[in-house]
């Protein structure tokens, strides 16, 4: 790597490199994020960091099974509940 002075450093192993954990923490990136990379006529590389859709079955906590039903008679095409 150059000598210039940089934020933090990680090696390329095949096609895949590590973001430092420092950099991780400071930008929030986490498990399901997407990172977007741009590169300016110049050169310079930017890495737009998109956060993921978490939590979205949070507060599922699954059929429980006590009662029976028949999907074919019970919902509609879309799932709704017809009664």
């Amino acid at each position: 790597m150059s000598s210039d002075c940089a934020d933090a450093e990680s090696k390329v192993t095949g096609n895949m490199a590590t973001i430092p954990a420092r950099i991780r923490r400071e930008l929030g990136i986490d498990n399901g994020d997407i990172l977007r990379w741009h590169i300016d006529d110049d050169g310079t590389i930017r890495v737009r960091v998109v956060k993921g859709h978490t939590g979205t079955l949070d507060d599922f906590h699954g059929y429980d099974g006590d009662t029976e039903t028949d999907v074919a008679t019970d919902h509609d095409v879309w799932g709704v509940d017809t009664e």
